[in-house]
């Protein structure tokens, strides 16, 4: 579900400081490595 509200916010243009969530989501354990370089991805995509 945290995955899914994430890729959604970068779909919608909403990155302010998204990169900075994504990396304490995934150091925290809430996201996989997989879905972690996918959100990078897709947010360096839009930076």
């Amino acid at each position: 579900m945290l995955y899914r509200m994430l890729k959604r916010l970068i779909e919608l243009g909403k990155i302010e400081g998204l990169e900075e969530r994504i990396d304490v989501f995934f150091a925290a354990g809430k996201i996989t490595e997989d879905q972690y370089n996918e959100l990078m991805e897709s947010l360096r995509g839009r930076i």
